[in-house]
């Protein structure tokens, strides 16, 4: 991104090592995938034929690489087939003093050879499948003509830095495309310790107003140094007040079964759609995750070209 919101994002490195050992050292918002939930080697339904590494395998590889530095600690998140037919995900968050990082690699069918880099659609339409995907369930608040022919889907977390640096970007791209509609999801991080409650909260004051909602997201990036995990609740329900819906009512909501749930379906629609970062965007159904290196003459550029049915 710009110098204000800059992620060193080093996927493009010639070496795994490499990769994973900026990933230690870099603090940008990256891969929340499975953090949560411990590390397994089963295949996904459909998927029994894609040769999965072992978790102790992946752990050994992991100490061979970096054993040599004690400050550095890891635990493997998940290890899946990926949408690579014969290739394993494998999902790693990786700690040091200054933070923790998340980050993916593949494993080659025959388990010999790690793979770093993207992997991405490929065809004479390589953005139709997600396109279609996400115009059925990307439900988020939108902006701009419903009918408009570019959609913008943005995946979004309140609580990250570089989320509320490049609003500035996403308000200038939406005045000069005006025919551009954009669509807001939540895709909160694991690693955020306030993150889901204020995506919660973003669906429950879009309940009550579509424009208050936008008011919302705005003061809450505003706010999102005074936030803490402690103090999340009283924050937002005020912000919501001063947005214009009712607090209380947002905040009773948000602690219902059924807005977690929606949050949750969000991060799943991400996750399918290999949402790595935030912010990502979508235009119509092209990924954009590196918007670091991305300069906004090319990304208005992008939306232009989507608008004439590219």
């Amino acid at each position: 991104m710009m110098p204000m919101f800059r992620k060193d994002r080093m996927f493009r490195s010639l070496s795994l090592f490499a990769l994973l050992f900026v990933v230690t050292f870099t603090l940008a918002q990256e891969k929340p995938a499975s953090a949560a939930k411990p590390a397994t080697a089963k295949p996904a339904p459909g998927a029994s034929s894609t040769p999965l590494p072992s978790e102790e395998t992946v752990n050994a590889f992991l100490k061979a690489t970096f054993g040599y530095q004690p400050q550095v600690t890891w635990k493997v998140a998940d290890i899946k087939p990926s949408k690579a037919k014969g290739l394993a995900e494998v999902d790693v968050v990786l700690s040091n003093p200054q933070g923790k990082q998340q980050s993916v690699f593949y494993v080659s069918g025959d388990g010999a050879h790690a793979l770093v880099g993207e992997i991405i659609p490929f065809g004479p339409h390589p953005f139709e499948a997600d396109r279609k995907e996400l115009a059925a369930k990307a439900t988020g608040p939108l902006r701009g003509p419903a009918d408009s022919p570019v959609t913008i889907v943005e995946f979004s977390d309140m609580q990250c830095p570089h989320c509320k640096a490049v609003q500035p970007v996403i308000e200038k791209l939406l005045t000069d495309e005006p025919n551009a509609k954009l669509v807001y999801q939540n895709f909160p991080l694991p690693m955020h310790d306030w993150a889901a409650k204020a995506a919660a909260y973003n669906n429950c004051v879009a309940k009550q107003s579509k424009d208050a909602f936008w008011k919302f997201v705005a003061s809450v990036y505003d706010q999102q140094a005074e936030i803490t995990a402690t103090s999340a609740d009283e924050k937002l329900t005020a912000l919501a007040d001063q947005a214009g819906v009712k607090g209380a009512d947002a905040a009773a909501c948000a602690a219902q079964d059924d807005t977690v749930g929606h949050v949750q379906g969000e991060v799943l629609l991400g996750q399918s759609l290999n949402v790595n970062a935030t912010p990502t965007l979508f235009i119509n159904g092209r990924r954009i995750a590196d918007l670091g290196s991305l300069p906004y003459e090319v990304l208005k550029s992008l939306v232009e070209f989507a608008a004439k049915g590219n």
